[in-house]
């Protein structure tokens, strides 16, 4: 097969996954960082890259947005919420994160392929997002391997809900500019 011929195999998963994902469960992810002091984002490999491409466009939005263990993080309070991108939302080193930030009064969102897990059953509200668990192995509904697809949807469904928060508040991509890095 073709990479263009994978590629559009790849898009068609995505296609056909988009109705699994709740727009109730989105929409209130949208509302809880609206109404949270400062944002945090956490989540381990390539979860944890789309988790940190997230923080920076809520940076460009003007959202007081950071990512755990970052020697520029802030404190977490009572008023912020950690988001956790976790496909089997079993990761070792982040359910001690959500444990230490539900300790400290603040709200822990779990996006995950995986409710019910220990971070989902740990989270205030739960984003499921499509993929393949695991421990599914070839019984997999996707031709991709691994952890692919939870971790592309992570990244679509994050840039997914920056385009809603941007409605809610009125902003627009020049306005977004102003925040872009300019050392660069």
């Amino acid at each position: 097969m073709k990479t263009t011929e994978y590629l559009t195999k790849i898009l068609e998963e995505h296609t056909q996954s988009v109705d699994s994902i709740a727009d109730e469960e989105a929409e209130e992810l949208v509302n809880n960082i609206t109404n949270s002091k400062k944002v945090f984002v956490t989540g381990a490999g390539r979860s944890g890259l789309m988790a940190k491409s997230f923080a920076m466009r809520m940076m460009h939005m003007g959202i007081d947005a950071y990512v755990v263990g970052e020697t520029v993080a802030a404190t977490f309070e009572e008023d912020d919420i950690l988001i956790i991108a976790s496909g089997s939302g079993e990761t070792k080193s982040l359910v001690p994160i959500a444990e230490k930030a539900k300790k400290l009064g603040g709200k822990v969102a779990a996006v995950t392929l995986s409710p019910d897990s220990a971070i989902g059953n740990l989270a205030d509200l739960t984003l499921k997002l499509p993929g393949a668990a695991k421990d599914q192995g070839n019984n997999s509904t996707t031709i991709q391997p691994m952890g692919s697809l939870f971790e592309q949807s992570l990244l679509l469904v994050f840039d997914a809900i920056i385009l809603r928060f941007m409605e809610k508040k009125g902003l627009d991509t020049m306005k977004m500019y102003g925040k872009h890095a300019n050392l660069e």
